[in-house]
């Protein structure tokens, strides 16, 4: 499975950045209304909700593939009126606690437990976005690490480099993910360097 090398790749380059963080850095800025514990605690998510995920099975393909994972993620970010999301990331920030380092590692190890126990199978499981293939739902959780590895580096000043073949991957989830969100011309029309997008463009939410 092509798509658990790149997850593999990009959780062992998120790791490793993460031990670059200096723990009194954990208080300062992370993104948005996140401070770094929270950023990193959310980019955590993508680890932990592999290992929760694959332990479930689901009767139907609600979404086939990355893109529409994200579509229908935008629309529940849509109504998330009351902060959930927020709210998730700093709850899983504080559940790293006094060592973030090994809580993630210990959550990167359930993930690899969770994947080495398909045994080269591909079952539909439960996301936050209906039933998905396992292979359709790792690219989901690369793209997270990878856009949140970045967004740690340039909280904390650390120098990232993300494995190639994860942000190659990353880049294009985020392209499928603009088409299916009807923004594919904008997109294509900024990465050849004809129009910049507008403000607060997101092909993801």
């Amino acid at each position: 499975m092509q798509t658990r090398a790149t997850f593999d790749a990009a959780a062992r380059s998120f790791l490793d950045l993460v031990e670059q963080v200096p723990p009194s850095a954990y208080d300062g800025p992370g993104l948005g209304d996140w401070d770094l514990r929270a950023l990193v605690g959310h980019a955590g998510r993508s680890l932990v909700t592999v290992a929760t995920y694959l332990g479930t099975r689901a009767d139907s393909v609600a979404a086939a593939t990355p893109a529409e994972y994200f579509a229908v993620a935008s629309r529940l970010v849509g109504r998330d009126d009351d902060g959930a999301i927020a709210r998730r990331g700093v709850e899983a920030g504080r559940a790293l606690g006094d060592d973030p380092v090994g809580a993630l590692r210990a959550s990167y190890a359930a993930a690899t437990a969770a994947l080495d126990g398909l045994d080269g199978a591909d079952p539909v499981v439960e996301t936050a976005a209906g039933g998905m293939r396992v292979s359709d739902y790792l690219p989901t959780r690369t793209f997270e690490l990878v856009v949140h590895s970045l967004d740690i580096a340039r909280a904390c000043g650390v120098a990232h480099e993300p494995p190639a073949d994860a942000l190659a991957e990353a880049l294009g989830v985020a392209a499928a993910s603009a088409v299916e969100l009807g923004l594919g011309p904008d997109v294509l029309l900024a990465l050849t360097g004809r129009e910049p997008l507008a403000a607060g463009t997101s092909v993801v939410p």
